[in-house]
């Protein structure tokens, strides 16, 4: 018998959207390397943002975890594994392990830095002298997907919180003289409508990459898109059913490209060209330089290539230094454009 909890909400097939080819492709890059960085989404309301986001966790691998542990720890990985489990295993006890989905855990705007963070009790900690940690939403998202929608409208103190323990791996909790610390590795999606407002430039900076989506204008294209988003409401497992081919290749793919990326290589001199086209353009800080070298190995790596080629470096950088420019309120030209003009001059 089917419970309430055994049945799964039916997810609109990733390899079913319909263009929005940069934002695809800037997940896919974040989930082959998630050490990019994450990725904001800023683009109209009603562009598909958060169906292809949730989409985007069902493409991956399940993982590994000890069993009924909170923080998702790995069995065998010291530095994905909670300090509790770390224990556990130094002292030679066996532990049960399981296979699970990749976590994709939605933040609510009206969370609280307890929520978020986790938190202890302290009544107990006091009353009976045991350190009790209530884990929050980044011990739950570990080795997962934290997605977080209109970002730009979240309180600014716990978008320093998420983008400190995306960027260390990390979140220590302490609170009355009592420390927790437990690994927090995921990828950190945001998403947001430029009209609501924009997030501040030097926390915009954090985010690996960055896409911007424009509602699509082409009639038959949203013909297409309607029709498709229809059947699916209408017969969810027939969509599936339909995309389910397209669906585990690409999923094949992305795990390829995982297991490829640490023999990827990238020439000294393109990486001193990307420096270049970088230091050109006035970018503050060598994020940039980073994320760009980094999101070029995966892009190569997706396409099962061992060695970075200039198109891949293309294909990837306008989403890795447009939201790193410094914003000119009298200059038009659009921030892309400018960071592929200088791309072109720099390479061609």
């Amino acid at each position: 018998m089917t419970t309430i909890k055994d049945s799964v909400r039916p997810v609109f097939p990733f390899t079913a959207i319909v263009g929005q080819d940069q934002m695809k492709l800037a997940l896919i890059l974040n989930m082959i390397d998630p050490k990019i960085g994450g990725v904001m989404i800023m683009g109209d309301r009603g562009t598909g943002k958060s169906t292809t986001i949730r989409a985007i966790a069902d493409l991956l691998p399940k993982i590994s975890i000890i069993e009924d542990d909170p923080f998702n720890s790995h069995p065998t990985d010291l530095d994905l594994m909670s300090d509790f489990a770390q224990n556990v295993i130094r002292n030679g006890e066996l532990v049960n392990t399981a296979s699970v989905n990749v976590p994709m855990v939605d933040l609510p705007l009206g969370a609280t830095e307890d929520r978020v963070c986790g938190t202890i009790d302290i009544e107990k900690a006091l009353n009976e002298g045991v350190k009790t940690f209530e884990p929050g939403l980044l011990a739950k998202a570990n080795r997962g997907i934290l997605y977080v929608d209109e970002v730009n409208l979240l309180d600014d103190h716990l978008v320093d919180i998420l983008l400190d323990s995306a960027a260390s791996g990390w979140n220590t909790v302490e609170r009355e003289g009592i420390s927790v610390r437990h690994p927090a590795r995921f990828v950190l999606v945001g998403s947001g409508n430029p009209e609501e407002g924009e997030l501040r430039p030097q926390l915009l900076d954090r985010f690996g990459m960055h896409a911007e989506i424009r509602t699509v204008k082409d009639a038959s294209l949203r013909v297409k898109i309607v029709e498709q988003r229809s059947q699916f409401d209408q017969n969810p497992s027939l969509c599936l059913e339909e995309y389910e081919d397209r669906q585990n290749q690409l999923k094949a793919k992305i795990s390829n490209a995982q297991d490829l990326l640490p023999d990827v290589s990238i020439d000294f001199s393109l990486r001193m060209k990307i420096s270049q086209v970088c230091g050109q353009l006035d970018v503050d800080g060598l994020r940039g330089d980073i994320v760009t070298n980094r999101a070029a190995k995966a892009f190569a790596a997706y396409n099962g290539q061992k060695n970075v080629e200039i198109d891949d470096i293309k294909e990837v950088i306008v989403l890795c230094l447009s939201h790193r420019l410094r914003k000119d309120p009298l200059d038009k030209m659009d921030s892309g454009i400018k960071v592929s003009n200088i791309v072109a001059e720099v390479f061609d």
